[in-house]
């Protein structure tokens, strides 16, 4: 059965060929929940693909961009993305990347979620993930196996919402302002700017923006410079260089921003609450999301 690690490893040369494979074996496998690890070089893109059972994507090590119909999430160490079954999606590696996927079955428990999300992975679901894959998969698991599988199904509900997405407007307009946004973050750009580039007044286009992304302005370009810095930081370089590129007056203003956005300093978030003894808040809210 083609879900060993020794098999989906980054020096194999023909990793598409056996996502097929994979993918197969997933629809006939049984069991609420199936755990397979999966190496991968930087760089690597699954393409656009679905399948019958949701996915819990967690990447031990790098980051990954997950991109569907609806916007895109960033998933950096210590988070997951939960795509429900049936979501076509493509995945990016940002850096070398070390995932665990837990693939469960529709209405295997009552609570799961049914949107697409980026979530925080607790010291808890960490070490189920962990444990889960070293199990028998592809079948209904019995005694401590059987245990480890409920309790991480019984887990993935409680799970706390990251707001790791970048909504896109449906105004081609306002659309192709983000893209350039994205392509060149700064936080600088005011709304008279960007009004005058959409050829509206502010306030069409403040309304325009907020109900078609669900956000204000401000708060789009602070996550699309945090879309910009995670690979970055995650990558190991300086929180100084990152900030100044990124066009911040001062390191403290960038780091203020990342704690508003996400609860904790850069460093105490990518080494997340386990290695640098700052507790990472739940968000108050997470992101309603638009097609791009």
């Amino acid at each position: 059965m083609p879900h060993g690690k020794e098999i989906f490893h980054a020096g194999n040369a023909d990793l598409g060929r056996l996502h097929e494979s994979r993918w197969q074996w997933l629809e006939q496998a049984s069991g609420p929940a199936v755990a397979l690890p999966t190496e991968y070089p930087d760089g690597y893109h699954v393409p656009q693909h679905r399948h019958s059972r949701s996915q819990l994507l967690h990447a031990l090590v790098g980051v990954v961009l997950v991109t569907t119909r609806h916007g895109r999430w960033m998933v950096p160490p210590d988070h997951a993305m939960w795509i429900p079954a049936g979501t076509e999606h493509s995945v990016e590696m940002l850096g070398d990347v070390s995932m665990r996927s837990v693939y469960v079955m529709p209405q295997s428990i009552p609570g799961l979620p049914e949107g697409l999300r980026v979530v925080g992975v607790t010291d808890l679901m960490h070490s189920l993930i962990v444990e889960s894959e070293k199990l028998p998969q592809g079948g209904v698991l019995e005694g401590r196996g059987g245990l480890i599988m409920n309790l991480l199904l019984h887990e993935i509900p409680t799970l706390p919402e990251r707001p790791l997405g970048l909504p896109f407007p449906s105004d081609p307009r306002l659309a192709a302002l983000c893209r350039r946004f994205v392509a060149a973050p700064s936080p600088h750009a005011t709304i008279d700017e960007w009004a005058d580039a959409a050829g509206m007044s502010r306030r069409s286009f403040t309304r325009a923006f907020q109900r078609q992304t669900g956000l204000s302005l401000s708060t789009w370009r602070q996550q699309a410079c945090l879309f910009a810095a995670l690979p970055r930081l995650a990558d190991g370089e300086p929180i100084t260089r990152v900030a100044l590129d990124l066009g911040y007056d001062s390191v403290p203003a960038f780091i203020t921003m990342f704690k508003r956005m996400l609860g904790s300093s850069p460093r105490g978030y990518m080494r997340g609450a386990r290695d640098s003894g700052e507790g990472i808040r739940r968000p108050s809210g997470s992101l309603r999301l638009e097609s791009p």
